[in-house]
């Protein structure tokens, strides 16, 4: 058996890490150790998640590497330290921890609502940028972290629209199934704000279990409320479970869900219920090729068989262009607070994407666009 990162010896610390990184799940370059310049990862590389933290990952990877083949940043490699947090939030804060005193200088796109605002007092204490959460919790927003750097929109941005769009296709019965933890929570907020101004209550409002969903046991009262549509929020592999189970009840309200599972790993898991169900999207699509951000990663992709270019992959590459952006104005030698300090007065046109900074926003960028999946498992706008 690998050994784990809490099972390596105490001392010395700087060797503690690195053999566990190396024996990782996704594996690191043979040459890792010549980097300069250290970014820590812990995701969810097992579990719920898994596949959209895969294709973020390896999105951002080709952006690091093709940054690294053309000299580094002032002459210093990337390197990107990722490490399985299993998805559990408590691993998360353990890994971090363990990364900030091995010397990164900033963390990255960790995945998860409970797992970033776990992390949001150790930033704090240690003084260390987060860049690109892969979470659009309120909380990373507002009040405005001085150690978070958002590259995404916010979730409840994302339910807003939602409800906007139902109401313009006609459809008046929303019915909304969440996770019961603190990503549900926030998130369905934007929802029922949303129909709080038109006058209107969800038709049924169900929780699952974050840990053990049992979706056959919500249908019969979320059927008896007949919906016309339902807004599933919650991780990709739970939210596929849930619309196996709304189909499987014999319902054929539209599904809804958001853009955290926008990815080819969550159209493969719905399977042959994937055609109509509809995922909001933070990043331009990736079939608009007319957007220079959206080309450039479609040229990093291309060489690699199998490999698909999603909204997953879009949000790995716009988290790694904004580091390496931050990490180019910090000048030479960076460091954790130089790096911040960069980070809050950069505004960055990606080509189709503006993402911008300053001292009282943190939010990064503010699309939000719907997609239905296709048949033939393609995300259409």
């Amino acid at each position: 058996m690998k050994p784990s990162l809490t099972d390596l010896p105490r001392r010395p610390r700087a060797r503690r890490l690195l053999p566990c990184l190396l024996a990782g799940l996704i594996g690191l370059a043979p040459a890792w150790a010549a980097a300069q310049i250290r970014i820590g990862q812990p995701a969810g590389f097992t579990g719920a998640v898994a596949p959209g933290v895969k294709e973020a990952t390896e999105g951002a990877r080709l952006v690091f590497d093709a940054v690294n083949r053309k000299g580094g940043v002032h002459g210093q490699r990337i390197e990107l330290l990722s490490v399985d947090d299993g998805f559990v939030p408590e691993r998360t804060v353990t890994l971090a921890r363990q990364l900030i005193d091995d010397g990164v200088i900033a963390l990255f796109l960790t995945r998860g609502t409970p797992h970033n605002e776990a992390l949001l007092p150790l930033l704090k204490a240690q003084g260390v940028p987060l860049v690109g959460p892969s979470s659009g919790a309120m909380s990373l927003h507002k009040p405005v972290h001085p150690w978070v750097f958002n590259v995404r929109s916010s979730y409840q941005g994302e339910t807003r629209r939602v409800v906007e769009h139902i109401g313009l296709s006609g459809m008046t019965r929303l019915a909304i199934v969440q996770v019961d933890d603190s990503f549900g929570a926030d998130a369905v907020q934007g929802a029922i704000l949303a129909l709080s101004a038109k006058g209107e209550t969800p038709v049924s409002w169900q929780k699952y279990k974050r840990d053990k969903p049992e979706f056959a046991s919500l249908m019969p009262a979320l059927n008896k409320a007949d919906p016309q549509a339902v807004l599933f929020i919650g991780s990709a592999a739970h939210v596929a479970e849930g619309i196996h189970a709304l189909r499987a009840s014999g319902s054929h309200a539209q599904a809804f869900t958001l853009s955290n599972n926008a990815s080819a790993g969550f159209v493969k898991a719905l399977g042959d219920q994937a055609r109509g169900v509809v995922v909001t999207q933070v990043f331009p699509s990736e079939r608009q090729t007319r957007h220079p951000f959206v080309r450039e990663a479609a040229a990093l992709v291309a060489p690699l068989p199998g490999m698909v270019l999603s909204q997953a992959t879009l949000e790995g590459m716009a988290a790694a262009r904004v580091l390496v952006e931050g990490l180019r104005l910090a000048g030479k030698n960076p460091t954790r607070e130089s790096l911040r300090q960069a980070l809050e007065g950069m505004r960055l046109d990606l080509g189709g994407l503006e993402v911008a900074y300053s001292p009282k926003d943190h939010t990064g960028a503010s699309l939000v666009d719907i997609a239905i999946i296709d048949r033939d498992g393609h995300f259409q706008r």
